[in-house]
């Protein structure tokens, strides 16, 4: 039997993290796995500032980098275009793969950037969330795992489905 598991989308700014906290058995109406553990809702009101530094950073041969100090970095401008609209995904199970995307990763999601052919976007199907590649062909739209283990996703009028956004970025531990 697989796990699947079901996810409320925060409803206010002040709702900081909804985890995904209640898992349900599969749906009679489709066979889909949820792989999003917890969506967490970005801040714009903070700032992290770090290093950043001018030359590129040697993987073989330590270099002196201190002296090359170019001024600092706030990951927030560089990675959120649309603050009020984007969301972290903690990602779950092997799905994704094939797209680099692994168990536990963080997803920066951006709910205003068109998704197109080939986007990585967070689907919401039924009441349950996944994670897919989408293909579109036409008027048809195909949510595609990027593991050959999992089916793809054939939408349809019937299906009740939509994209919930696109993913931007993927963070994870090495």
């Amino acid at each position: 039997m697989i796990d699947c598991f079901a996810a409320q989308v925060p409803v206010s700014d002040n709702q900081e993290v909804d985890t995904v906290s209640q898992r349900t058995a599969p749906t009679d109406t489709t066979e889909v796995c949820s792989n999003v553990i917890a969506i967490y809702k970005a801040s714009s009101f903070t700032t992290l500032t770090r290093p950043l530094y001018q030359t590129r950073v040697s993987a073989g041969f330590p270099s002196p980098a201190d002296d090359y100090l170019e001024g600092h970095l706030d990951l927030n401008k560089h990675l959120i275009k649309h603050p009020v609209a984007t969301y972290y995904v903690r990602a779950g199970g092997d799905s994704m793969i094939g797209e680099q995307i692994y168990d536990g990763d963080l997803l920066i999601i951006d709910r205003v950037e068109e998704p197109e052919d080939g986007s990585i976007v967070v689907a919401r199907i039924n009441a349950e969330f996944c994670i897919r590649l989408l293909r579109i062909n036409g008027d048809q739209a195909r949510l595609c795992a990027a593991n050959p283990r999992y089916t793809d996703i054939e939408t349809s009028p019937d299906l009740d489905w939509e994209i919930w956004g696109r993913v931007m970025y993927s963070i994870h531990k090495h």
